[in-house]
């Protein structure tokens, strides 16, 4: 399991926390808003590492969307539960194959 995939599945399951109604309202304004500092943070790092490896970054987008925003009633919950199974499904889903290149991605140089 790749770094960046193990990084998916952890920042899925915290924003998948956050996502409960109620519980992670509480949870975020008991924090003083840290807990979506942390998590933007997360994110960043889990987008840069993502970006590095050529996996999906469009959870950690979607993640640092719901970071920016979760302060405010119910988009905060409809986007930490977007982000939650979007971060999830990129970790699970498949490798992507390249058909251009069939023997994998070209050499960096």
């Amino acid at each position: 399991m790749s770094l960046a995939k193990a990084l998916r599945i952890i920042s899925g399951i915290c924003e998948g926390l956050l996502a409960i109604p109620l519980l992670g309202g509480l949870f975020v304004i008991s924090s003083g808003y840290t807990a979506l500092g942390f998590m933007l943070i997360f994110h960043i790092i889990t987008l840069f590492v993502s970006r590095a490896n050529r996996e999906p970054i469009y959870g950690s987008v979607t993640g640092i969307a719901a970071s920016l925003l979760g302060w405010i009633p119910f988009v905060g919950f409809l986007l930490h539960a977007a982000s939650a199974l979007a971060l999830l499904v990129s970790a699970f889903q498949g490798p992507r194959v390249d058909y251009r290149h069939p023997s994998g991605p070209p050499p960096r140089l």
